[in-house]
């Protein structure tokens, strides 16, 4: 690791886009990508996320900013120590050997405790003098000594070692809890009332008594974001509300609900579906969950294209929010019948064709630890 590429991710962390902080360091927008990949592998944390046309810093990096300014307004410093203008690509080991030879005194001292040649620790010594652009050291038959350059060297020097230790034991740490963690993504409840939010309460505890060692971590969100959490090991498994999931996956299905049409209390449930449908509003979750490919699905189904297009679909990524639509604000909505049902007062519910129910589906990826995880898990959430 050197100070160059620590300071474009520190430039990318503020800046917020590697184009915007290649610009402001003078660099290549690709040199700043390959810094971020580079720091965000040696830290085993991911330190950016895209928000539209901006990269925002997630929370580990918001936690990890002062740190990351501390190295880069030494790293200036150090530079300004010989006029460079631009931060040196000085590794953090050259600094750490400087630091080690200054304190011993002896640069033969050094070469032993570091495990070095004297003749390779002399050569990395100047090498670091050439890149900072001055002076550091005066060496005498007697040993060494920091010039005054040296002196300021070596108080940066220290605090950039100092810095890039905290930075990386807090990512050991947290790689020591998360390596004996399992992640389970799981679909949003529809309330603290429902099944799936029972179902995951009693996993958490009962989990907690078959695997003591193993910490659970429970994380909602819709069905695509499940997918791709599982892909890219965000997630060790993932609780989908569909029976379909790439075929790169193992998965089993645990159990299917009755979907119902869901309206106001006082609704006129004689009426016919597309009647009802063409005369309130329809919320709907998001197109990435399999709640709404049900929807669209049973909306395809019953209405024309003509009557499809002159609906009006109300599109909330929030089901307690589609339900308060649709119980104080005269709104329809294609929901699980048994979760809805335990509301009190419920609203109107209309249930639909068999065909439509929603599945819930436990998926892993196809190795044996995995599997043997998803076993399991699939005896405790399947438990009667």
């Amino acid at each position: 690791m050197d100070l160059s590429t620590l300071c474009l991710v520190h430039s990318i962390l503020e800046e917020r886009g590697i184009r915007r902080a290649a610009a402001a360091m003078g660099r290549p927008a690709s040199s700043a990508s390959a810094a971020l990949r580079r720091v965000e592998a040696v830290l085993s944390v991911p330190l950016v996320r895209r928000d539209g046309q901006a990269l925002v810093p997630t929370l580990d990096a918001e936690a990890r900013l002062p740190r990351f300014a501390e190295i880069a307004a030494a790293a200036v410093a150090l530079a300004a120590l010989g006029g460079v203008q631009t931060t040196p690509a000085i590794s953090l080991s050259a600094l750490a050997r400087f630091t080690a030879t200054a304190r011993a005194g002896s640069i033969n001292a050094a070469a032993k405790s570091l495990g070095l040649g004297q003749p390779q620790l002399t050569r990395q010594l100047s090498h670091l003098e050439a890149a900072i652009g001055c002076k550091l050291l005066d060496r005498s038959a007697t040993g060494i000594s920091c010039t005054p350059a040296g002196l300021e060297a070596l108080a940066l020097a220290e605090r950039i070692g100092a810095a890039w230790e905290l930075l990386f034991t807090a990512s050991a740490e947290r790689f020591r809890r998360s390596a004996a963690t399992w992640r389970l993504g799981a679909v949003i409840p529809f309330g603290h009332e429902s099944e799936i939010a029972a179902m995951l309460a009693r996993l958490t505890v009962e989990w907690r008594g078959a695997r003591p060692r193993q910490p659970l971590f429970l994380s909602s969100t819709t069905a695509d974001e499940l997918v791709s959490g599982l892909k890219n090991r965000r997630f060790d498994l993932i609780l989908l509300d569909t029976d379909r999931y790439p075929a790169e996956f193992e998965g089993s299905l645990i159990g299917r609900s009755q979907l119902a049409l869901a309206g106001p209390r006082g609704l006129d449930g004689s009426v016919d579906f597309s009647t009802l449908l063409g005369r309130y509003p329809i919320a709907v979750p998001s197109p990435r969950s399999g709640l709404r490919q049900m929807t669209d699905r049973f909306l395809e189904a019953t209405l024309s294209p003509a009557e499809r297009a002159r609906l009006t679909l109300v599109e909330v990524d929030s089901i307690p929010v589609i339900i308060n639509l649709v119980l104080d604000h005269g709104h329809l909505s294609v929901l699980p019948e048994h979760s809805v049902a335990n509301i009190n007062p419920p609203p109107v519910l209309l249930p639909l064709d068999a065909a439509y129910q929603q599945s819930l589906s436990l998926v892993w990826p196809r190795d044996a630890l995995s599997r043997k995880a998803a076993e399991t898990m699939l005896g405790l959430l399947t438990k009667p």
